[in-house]
């Protein structure tokens, strides 16, 4: 971003956001995922004998229900899940790549990159495809967009005719991304979370407090 925002360019960005993301992988598109990146047989039938007949209770105030299958998703608080999910979208994002190579992903958190509204649309509509085929879903209220260097008239992205929220920064794995391309916020915010204090000015024993900052 800063390469953009020191050239003055665009830099158009779609952070997605998967609705639900563990709970609607579909099992059979798990298998064929795993089959397909290389995993052995034998591990397959082994995650499979895991998730078959898999049941659950939902607990509340007054009690809990009666057990019933879950035949859709992948297993809450399992430390497999998060592996098998990231087989899965590296298998859906090989597809996806051929069309659209600018995108990060890190898990379930999707950024889609172009320098220009028209493609990013485009990528996210072929993302937005490719999910929905295979039981996913992209979250229109929670999916955002932000211009990156912005000119006058840039206009607005679109899923499915529904305008997606326009944001000016954006907080992705931790960081804050912010539209003009300046990082000053996330030194800020760097610098307060860890309550950090700049020293006072000491001579001679004593010490001048009137210059030091506290977060």
């Amino acid at each position: 971003m800063e390469k953009y925002r020191d050239g003055q360019r665009e830099l158009h960005c779609v952070f997605v956001d998967l609705e639900k993301a563990y709970d609607r992988v579909p099992r059979e598109e798990l298998w064929y995922c795993m089959r397909k990146s290389g995993v052995a047989e034998k591990y397959v039938r082994v995650v499979q004998d895991m998730y078959e007949r898999s049941r659950t209770v939902v607990r509340c105030a007054v009690g809990q229900t009666e057990e019933f299958n879950v035949e859709v998703g992948l297993h809450q608080g399992s430390a497999l899940s998060p592996f098998l999910f990231a087989i899965v979208m590296d298998q859906l994002s090989e597809e996806v790549r051929q069309e659209s190579p600018w995108t990060m992903m890190f898990a379930d958190d999707i950024v889609i990159c172009s320098e220009s509204r028209e493609q990013v649309e485009e990528n996210l509509e072929r993302w937005r495809f490719a999910l929905e085929r295979r039981g996913m879903k992209v979250s229109r209220s929670k999916t955002e967009y932000m211009c990156v260097n912005e000119r006058e008239g840039s206009g607005t992205v679109r899923l499915q005719g529904e305008e997606v929220k326009k944001v000016q920064e954006f907080k992705y794995l931790g960081s804050t991304v912010q539209s003009n391309g300046e990082c000053g916020k996330e030194v800020k915010t760097e610098l307060c979370d860890k309550r950090v204090q700049m020293k006072p000015h000491c001579w001679e024993g004593h010490c001048d407090y009137s210059e030091a900052q506290y977060c």
